[in-house]
């Protein structure tokens, strides 16, 4: 596996224990819900108030939680490894399609924050969960 070019690597204090190769919010814990925003991911393990290295732009090495194909968008699950995304962003459920140039599609979509935070891009495949695999940042 070729060693992993880091544009932005963080210092963040751990606030609980931090699993290397695995992702890291911005408090400086480990991720423990799926999707949500991280700073990125840990370059080794560290115990609570030792300071952990997370790349944060560039390149790195992530552990899968699942099987992920080479170019799938990448969020965390529940422990902070990297799985697929679990789908395209669609229009919800009972909305009205927006049909004329006219119409400004005013609650169709609001907010700032997705569902879903894609952090990464698979660069190599993992069969399964458990797999050291390499990821760019998005």
């Amino acid at each position: 596996m070729k060693a992993p070019i880091a544009l932005l690597t963080l210092s963040l204090v751990a606030s609980g224990a931090v699993t290397r190769r695995r992702a890291v919010k911005f408090s400086g814990a480990q991720a423990t819900v799926q999707g949500e925003k991280v700073a990125g991911v840990a370059e080794q393990d560290a115990a609570t108030g030792a300071l952990v290295a997370v790349t944060a732009i560039g390149e790195m090495i992530v552990e899968s939680g699942a099987a992920i194909a080479v170019g799938d968008d990448l969020i965390v699950d529940a422990q902070g490894r990297a799985i697929p995304s679990t789908g395209a962003l669609a229009i919800k459920a009972g909305v009205t399609d927006v049909t004329s140039t006219a119409a400004n599609g005013a609650g169709v979509l609001q907010g700032a924050a997705l569902p879903e935070f894609v952090f990464a891009r698979a660069l190599e495949v993992a069969g399964a969960a458990g797999v050291r695999i390499r990821a760019v940042s998005v």
